[in-house]
């Protein structure tokens, strides 16, 4: 798959340890400045991409004819869509080069890649679609597998890459020797390399930042980390996964888990563990060891040679009962040689489930496997939008916990955030300075349903998202039948 031209950078990099501004004056300007500079074949079909995201933005749970506002522009929508010459990831190639700026203002950034499935399944004459589950006939879709640039806080930059997949129901289901004699980029674990790859070509233009591409166990591949370790000139990508395999380890014990449960335990930290599965959020205690080890190449590649790396062990102490206990075995590329190391490596792999999270956002909120177009190529055109609004709810509700003394107009436009508290506050002038970002959050989420009681914490992007779609009715009407001199 084409990875995206790097381009002129739209925004201005910040001193390390400044919060994250995504914009200047709102949704309209923040979808100017995020794709102004997208590689398009024509300027018009850039301006009508910008329409599309901000519309988009603005109604986040809207159909293509409700966001678009008229049969017209739901018309040129489609024909946007519909655009032989628009390569579906040039609608993210300016995206992932304004969130390059974005990052080079921070001195480490988190790339947490994962996939998700998206379900086309009610939608069987959709050209272009394979199975995503056992029924190969029935259920079928899409494969979307994402990079989200995170800050250690957890605060999401924007996307570094997105692939998108449809698998062959000639090949899918067959048998682990099948799949063995396979060529690696014929694979489906390629997007994990890929995913590498695309955080690769951007280490040089961001050398003050430490780039650490996060995986789950799904990524635990011999030859990704032996891509990691591989001798490079100039800046490298540093590796954080999630152990999934009882690798054979060149130590006295012969096994990974015998030699980190060998270890003693070097300190103990507390996360929040958010629900899944039917069970409740909860905080949990882990215990944390660690150990450098030697890892022996898999017997298929019994002619490599061995890889050393650190491993890191978190394991919940006391889980409540009938709760599946959190023991998370980490491999990575960086040294870990102190408690401090290991609990930071811990707590850096605790947001890798933010792109979870987008994810939910993106199919809940975007409500992306409602999309109807007829192919898959205009699926992956619409997805790629969607993604990047899905980027910006979560990005929204994170500010609003991580850096809440920021103004709503960093993320609002002045009609937005002034319309926005006329309504919640009753008053018919809007103040002269912007509210704060926490403070925005909480009225546009109390107007998806969030009650805002004393226990119940900060609002979660779904609250939010209901709340964008109330927001534009209201900066709409205000915006017609507000006084002259007013704001």
């Amino acid at each position: 798959m084409k990875k995206a031209t790097l381009l002129a950078p739209t925004q201005r990099a910040q001193p390390n340890g400044a919060s994250v501004r995504l914009g200047n004056q709102g949704q309209g300007d923040w979808a100017r400045e995020e794709l102004a500079h997208a590689p398009l074949p024509d300027q018009r079909l850039v301006k009508r991409l910008i329409t599309i995201a901000t519309d988009f933005a603005q109604q986040p749970t809207a159909s293509i004819p409700q966001a678009c506002g008229s049969w017209e522009a739901a018309k040129a929508a489609y024909r946007f869509f519909d655009h032989e010459a628009i390569q579906p990831q040039q609608l993210l190639a300016a995206h992932a080069q304004a969130t390059l700026a974005r990052v080079r203002a921070h001195p480490v950034v988190l790339c947490a890649q994962d996939t998700t499935s998206l379900n086309y399944s009610t939608h069987p004459q959709t050209e272009g679609l394979g199975p995503i589950g056992n029924n190969r006939d029935k259920t079928i879709g899409l494969l979307l597998h994402s990079t989200l640039a995170l800050t250690p806080a957890g605060q999401p930059l924007g996307l570094l890459d997105a692939q998108i997949r449809a698998r062959s129901k000639r090949t899918f289901g067959r048998s682990s020797h099948q799949r063995n004699r396979t060529p690696r980029a014929q694979k489906e674990s390629q997007k994990w390399m890929d995913s590498y790859s695309a955080c690769q070509s951007l280490a040089p233009h961001c050398p003050q930042t430490t780039l650490v591409n996060v995986a789950d166990r799904e990524g635990d591949l011999y030859d990704l980390f032996a891509e990691a370790l591989a001798p490079r000139v100039g800046p490298g990508v540093e590796l954080l996964v999630r152990a999934q395999h009882n690798r054979q380890v060149a130590h006295p014990q012969k096994y990974l888990w015998d030699l980190l449960s060998a270890q003693r335990v070097r300190a103990r930290l507390k996360i929040h563990v958010p629900r899944k599965n039917g069970q409740p959020a909860r905080l949990a205690t882990l215990s944390v060891r660690f150990a450098r080890v030697t890892l022996r190449a898999p017997c298929l590649k019994s002619d490599q040679p061995p890889l050393t790396l650190w491993a890191v062990e978190a394991r919940e102490v006391r889980p409540p009962k009938g709760s599946t206990p959190v023991c998370w075995r980490l491999l990575t590329t960086l040294p870990v040689e102190t408690a401090e190391a290991a609990v930071e490596k811990v707590r850096w792999y605790a947001q890798r489930w933010q792109i979870e999270v987008m994810h939910k956002v993106l199919k809940s909120g975007c409500q992306v496997e409602q999309r109807q177009l007829e192919t898959a190529p205009r699926l992956a055109r619409v997805v790629r939008v969607d993604l990047m609004v899905a980027w910006r709810v979560l990005g929204l509700c994170k500010a609003g916990r991580e850096t809440p003394e920021g103004l709503a107009s960093d993320w609002l436009s002045a009609a937005e955030w002034q319309a926005l508290q006329c309504y919640v506050e009753e008053r018919a002038r809007p103040s002269r300075r912007s509210p704060s970002v926490r403070q925005a959050v909480r009225w546009i989420a109390q107007l998806g349903g969030f009650l805002g009681r004393r226990g119940d914490g900060d609002p979660g992007p779904i609250v939010l998202w209901r709340g964008l779609q109330q927001l534009r009715a209201i900066t709409t009407a205000w915006k017609r039948f507000r006084h002259e001199k007013c704001g």
